[in-house]
């Protein structure tokens, strides 16, 4: 059993960043991928960005070259750097760990405003 807990949404203006963090407890998520999805309204949640186990990482198409993922086993923390935001970025953000069944966050809200 994976506990999750999203921390660093927040409202920001076009062109900013924000850094969101993903903290696990319970088991260990070494050699589990992590990643991030979003939601926004009216609209079906979608794959942001991948890490596997190896630091193997997959983006989006609209956020490629903007945001990175990366992962600290160590603090069993995944994170993910978004720069150059878009209002086409706010969502609900949600940190995905796929253990079976895969654990989910309870999401952190991302505003951007124009």
């Amino acid at each position: 059993q994976v506990q999750l807990v999203e921390s660093g949404g927040g409202l920001v203006q076009a062109g900013g960043s924000l850094r969101l963090s993903c903290a696990a407890s319970g088991s260990t998520v070494r050699n589990n991928a992590m990643g991030w999805h979003r939601q926004a309204p009216g609209k079906q949640r979608e794959l942001v960005a991948v890490i596997n186990s190896f630091g193997t990482t997959n983006y989006a198409d609209s956020v490629k070259g903007r945001f990175t993922i990366s992962r600290d086993n160590a603090k069993k923390t995944v994170y993910l750097q978004m720069n150059s935001l878009k209002p086409e970025d706010t969502a609900v953000y949600y940190c995905l760990v796929t253990t079976i069944p895969p654990s989910w966050g309870q999401g952190t809200q991302v505003t951007v405003s124009s």
